[in-house]
């Protein structure tokens, strides 16, 4: 494994081990560039009967094989051939894993609304699932907290608290508590529960007599040295090292996966979450990334070179779409249904997913109910992280005379929609919409881009596979991210405002590549779509009427370079946010309608529309 050139790799197959579905890619060199060439899949098999992640991960092979006509497996069909040997195999072989329900681990801090906070960041960054998070001040009695810690079997746990040289008493005393726990892996029952220390330096002697003996201690720096300073990159590349050492080792057909790798597993999310962070680092820009898949929704975010992720464990489309119904209310998910629908065939419908949860929608009007909640799954998440991504707490402020009246204790939230460049999208849903349109629509009604935005998906969801790739080869992980994964949807114009039914927003004057010009007066409530193709761009100007902002204050005006995409420039006059539609069903249906025809986003509407027409 060491002697091969990373550097100079002709072919790289990568894979990514879901839940329910493993996904292999092949990337290689053509004309001096790497691009994905073919895409394979098969389901996961790491539960019973199979019991052994390889069989799915060598049938997800397999398919490329019979794609591409070439062989990537020994003649026996049980191990990849690398490095290629002439026409046959790939140079370096890679995988991610979410397998088994991916790294599910505990967080413990003294103050929850600091260390144990700075702590749920580097476990969320790593790529964990937070379970719990344990602190001295979270009210909970010390026999609960063991109660939690025995129940919930985590893989890992990853203990903070204290600034370096301050007082030692609080985290000894969460130590006492863990060791009093003696918790139990959930996978594995011949081995002691890794547990991570990274807190108050003075401490490391007290933690390692209560946790030394009862479980596998480690300890690295301080993940909040300093109240003013987080130090999370030592934590996460912990988590990422006992991940492999540990729970990979416990999954089944894991010992022979790690063996045929060029470089460490990594958690899907958390591949994902280095490659959004590379993006805007790369670019210089602000990014917002989500991946909704059937149980979850990770929300990845970089705001001024500042990484966070969140995890909505109970918001998903499939197995988990009912507790999106639950969260939401059945009221946010009608208002996105454009068509009358009785209350009881919705609740019918979302139950019929969820008990067959790996089924597509076969009607129209399931697809149309599915991204209704796909909006709502995506606000909830989005509102979640917003609440999450926050300034660090506990640090000295100035502040005015109105804040000394807030109640507010919380950080205040680093999600500046104003100053947001891009927008990523990813998962089922969004990747494999039936139209583009549909996908962008989605995004723009769920976050709700303030100023002008572009919006982007991953086309086949293989930003897992180029996270772990980027560690190996940078430059060719780029290359593939940008000219095969993103998908440029276009770019979404969004001023902020007072809600005035029958009032302008804005005037927007585009000069188009063709040398032609656009002169449009948008009103409230309008959506309005102009085509500009991918790898095009056009000159704007927009001047918002009196009250309405694009960042540089109400009113004043913006000239600016807008990019095209697959869709187009979408310009959204839909006011304030969070944006409320008519309360009217009649009214708020004929609205829908009225947007997606704009955007031309169901094929039903453009038939409607031409047969009216005709």
């Amino acid at each position: 494994m060491g002697t091969k050139d990373y550097a100079n790799i002709r072919s790289v197959l990568a894979t990514d081990c879901g839940s329910t579905t493993t996904k292999a890619i092949l990337i290689e060199k053509v004309g001096g560039e790497y691009r994905l060439v073919t895409r394979g899949e098969a389901p996961t098999t790491v539960e019973a009967p199979f019991e052994d992640v390889t069989k799915g991960v060598l049938n997800s092979i397999r398919e490329i094989e019979e794609l591409r006509g070439r062989k990537f497996l020994t003649d026996d069909g049980e191990r990849i051939i690398t490095p290629q040997d002439g026409e046959d195999g790939a140079d370096i072989y890679i995988s991610t894993s979410s397998a088994g329900g991916g790294l599910q681990m505990m967080v413990a801090g003294v103050v929850q609304a600091m260390t144990a906070e700075s702590a749920a960041r580097a476990a969320l960054g790593a790529g964990s699932i937070v379970m719990d998070s344990l602190a001295s001040n979270d009210n909970r009695l010390p026999h609960e907290k063991i109660e939690t810690i025995r129940h919930l079997r985590p893989d890992m746990i990853l203990l903070a608290g204290g600034v370096d040289g301050g007082t030692i008493k609080h985290v000894v005393e969460l130590a006492e508590l863990l060791a009093s726990a003696n918790p139990r892996p959930r996978l594995g029952i011949s081995y002691k529960l890794p547990v991570i220390y990274a807190g108050n330096d003075k401490a490391r002697e007290p933690v390692a007599e209560q946790l030394g003996e009862k479980t596998d201690l480690t300890t690295v720096d301080n993940l909040r040295p300093q109240l003013e300073n987080e130090n999370l990159g030592p934590a996460r590349d912990k988590i990422h090292d006992l991940f492999m050492e540990h729970v990979m080792q416990q999954a089944p057909g894991y010992d022979k996966l790690m063996a045929w790798t060029d470089a460490p597993i990594m958690p899907t999310p958390g591949a994902v979450g280095k490659l959004i962070e590379h993006a805007a680092k790369l670019n210089d820009i602000n990014v917002v990334g989500v991946d909704i898949g059937g149980a979850t929704t990770d929300v990845f975010s970089v705001f001024d070179g500042v990484f966070n992720r969140t995890v909505s464990a109970n918001l998903g489309m499939s197995y988990s779409m009912s507790n999106v119904l639950a969260s939401a209310g059945m009221e946010n998910i009608v208002r996105w249904v454009p068509m009358d629908l009785d209350e009881q065939e919705l609740r019918n419908r979302i139950g019929n997913k969820m008990i067959r949860p790996t089924t597509i929608p076969a009607e129209l009007e399931e697809l149309k109910i599915e991204q209704a909640l796909a909006r709502e799954a995506l606000r909830l998440a989005f509102e979640q992280h917003k609440d999450f991504a926050v300034s660090l707490k506990g640090v000295q402020q100035q502040r005015t005379i109105a804040d000394a009246f807030s109640q507010e204790i919380a950080g205040e939230t680093l999600v500046d929609m104003m100053s947001l460049d891009l927008i990523i999208g990813s998962g089922g849903v969004l990747s494999h919409a039936p139209r583009r349109a549909q996908s962008m629509r989605m995004m723009i009604d769920s976050f709700l881009p303030e100023g002008v935005t572009r919006l982007a998906v991953d086309s086949i969801f293989m930003m897992p596979h180029l996270g772990v790739l980027s560690e190996v080869n940078e430059n060719a992980a780029v290359e593939v991210f940008d000219r095969d994964c993103l998908i440029y949807l276009g770019t979404c114009i969004a001023p902020v405002g007072r809600n005035r039914p029958g009032k302008e927003v804005l005037r927007i004057t585009l000069e188009m590549p063709d040398g032609s010009k656009i002169d449009k007066t948008l009103m409230f409530g309008q959506i309005e779509l102009f085509e500009l193709p991918e790898g095009e761009k056009a000159k704007a100007r927009i001047e918002p009427r009196r009250g309405w902002d694009m960042g540089e204050g109400p009113g004043s005006p913006i000239e600016t370079e807008i990019h095209g995409g697959v869709v187009g420039l979408i310009v959204d006059a839909r006011g304030r946010r969070p944006m409320h539609l008519p309360e009217d069903q009649q009214e708020r249906v004929a609205k829908l309608t009225e947007w997606s025809q704009v955007v031309q986003e169901y094929p039903d509407l453009d038939i409607s529309r031409k047969a009216a027409a005709g």
